[in-house]
């Protein structure tokens, strides 16, 4: 087969950081290659400058045996090099065939020739096995079937090297399937597939070659029928793949959190975002909710929290908190890990010791009396640093030269560090390496073992199962099952979480 892209010795610095020393890889025409390694490794980085997003310091890149220089992601899409982001990059008010074309919109006369560009959508999707109904309103899709027209919407614009960025962090487990079928068309049609994942199961499941990255470099380029996930797991973190598991039952009497028929209803009087969730979390529990992204599960979060309006009663450790604020219930003993981490958690430009007071700018370490200190500050941040391993130059390091798995480790540091009751955790592990998802792992096992009780929200159907002392499922805003995870599969769950149980 025929080489369609080519990285060779590519390096590039950020100040304080080298993201990427000497990454090579080369992949072939009509092959799936997987990339592999801990956040903080580069991925990211080397897939940015394939798409034309960063430049290299040194190194080269070869589009089908030419050396290319791209200013921009236009010059890469140019090239044939498409990207299908985590995040989709989607209108919901538009239909399909809309947000396929758009930027892209081919014209008769003075105006767009829908007919012409229906035809070619409709063909296309025919062609790589991604059909799906062009004239639909996007809002009305699942996560499944809006990951399709992205891949549609690259196919559109002629690429025919394919990146795919985490691509089933949000999927259920039919949807993965969905997506692999999908990948085999393109396989199949000679598309070159660079596919990024932290789950090494789907990546010996899916690739035909794997290339891995430890520290900003290539450590090995192997076939994924030569190899096992464990000895992949090694190749990154140097050490064995972590599972999340709990250990023992840590349930105790006391009642930290109640909820009863706790409702958020929508401003313009349809369907209830949530309506009338009751249960009750004991310390030393651990509640997983399960429910494809969009059922409530945000709302739930939210109210627990004290960011929504809602009715209902929701109490901690017997205490109503339905009048106090948000920051009154952090003081209660209420940690929150957010599932987007740069929007919700974190000033990405602001150094580390300063994200430190986030959330904690009314007790110590951070407050003496009314006074912010500093020197104080400062010191707990490289505590958490050293003991959730953040792995950065120091607290004066800004939050946006930290790898997404290092950015998360500190955020879980800064929310344990104050030992709270009750951890609200919603996607902890989302988008980091194995090595810190691991580390998280523990730190809940741990909190657990100590008599904390975590809600705990994740798309990983595996942590949720392994982590949880009972599972709670959620379809359109209501809990609709609850399941004892020792005896629930990846695949019952899944389908339980699409009605489909």
């Amino acid at each position: 087969m025929s080489v369609a892209v080519e990285l060779r010795h590519i390096t590039k610095r950020f100040p304080g950081v080298i993201a990427n020393k000497d990454v090579s890889m080369s992949v072939e025409a009509g092959t799936v290659h997987a990339l592999v390694g801990e956040n903080g490794a580069g991925k990211s980085t080397v897939m940015k400058i394939l798409y034309g997003m960063q430049r290299p310091d040194s190194g080269e890149i070869l589009v089908n045996g030419k050396a290319v220089h791209f200013k921009n992601p236009n010059d890469a899409i140019a090239a044939s090099i498409g990207m299908v982001h985590q995040h989709f990059m989607l209108a919901d008010n538009f239909t399909v065939l809309e947000n396929i074309i758009l930027g892209s919109e081919p014209k008769k006369g003075i105006t767009i020739d829908f007919v012409a560009a229906r035809a070619k959508v409709v063909a296309m999707a025919e062609q790589y096995g991604l059909e799906i109904d062009p004239d639909i309103l996007v809002e009305e899709l699942g996560v499944g079937q809006r990951q399709r027209v992205e891949i549609l919407k690259v196919l559109y614009r002629g690429a025919r090297i394919l990146i795919f960025d985490e691509p089933t962090a949000v999927l259920v487990p039919q949807e993965v399937d969905d997506l692999f079928n999908a990948l085999e068309g393109l396989r199949a049609q000679g598309m070159a597939i660079i596919f990024i994942s932290h789950k090494l199961d789907e990546v010996l499941r899916v690739a035909d070659d794997v290339t891995v990255v430890r520290q900003g470099s290539t450590v090995a380029e192997v076939k994924s029928k030569d190899v096992t996930a464990r000895q992949l797991a090694e190749l990154m973190v140097g050490s064995e793949l972590p599972q999340p598991t709990t250990h023992g039952v840590t349930r105790r009497e006391q009642i930290t959190l109640a909820l009863k028929d706790v409702t958020i209803a929508t401003s313009t009087g349809s369907r209830d975002l949530i309506s009338h969730i009751s249960f009750n979390l004991h310390a030393g529990e651990v509640v997983g909710i399960a429910g494809v992204e969009g059922n409530g599960q945000a709302e739930l979060v939210e109210a627990i929290l004290g960011l929504r309006d809602y009715t209902g009663s929701v109490s901690f450790n017997g205490q109503s908190m339905d009048s106090l604020s948000v920051a009154h219930r952090h003081d209660l003993g209420i940690g929150f890990i957010p599932e987007d981490r740069q929007r919700q958690a974190l000033m990405m430009d602001s150094p580390l010791w300063e994200n430190r007071v986030l959330g904690h700018q009314r007790s110590a370490p951070v407050m003496r009396g009314f006074i912010l200190d500093k020197k104080a500050t400062i010191a707990d941040t490289a505590r958490i640093m050293e003991e959730f391993d953040v792995r950065a130059p120091g607290p004066q390091t800004l939050a946006t030269a930290l790898s997404g798995g290092n950015q998360q480790k500190f955020i879980v540091g800064r929310e344990m560090s104050k030992a709270p009751a009750l951890l609200v955790a919603s996607h902890p592990t989302r988008g980091v390496d194995v090595g810190a998802q691991g580390a998280i792992w523990e730190e809940l096992r741990q909190a657990r073992e100590k008599g904390m009780a975590i809600v705990l929200i994740s798309a990983d159907l595996e942590e949720l199962i392994g982590m949880s002392d009972r599972l709670l499922v959620m379809l359109r805003g209501v809990i609709t099952a609850e399941l004892d995870p020792a005896k629930t599969t990846p695949e019952q769950l899944g389908s339980a979480m699409t009605g489909a149980a």
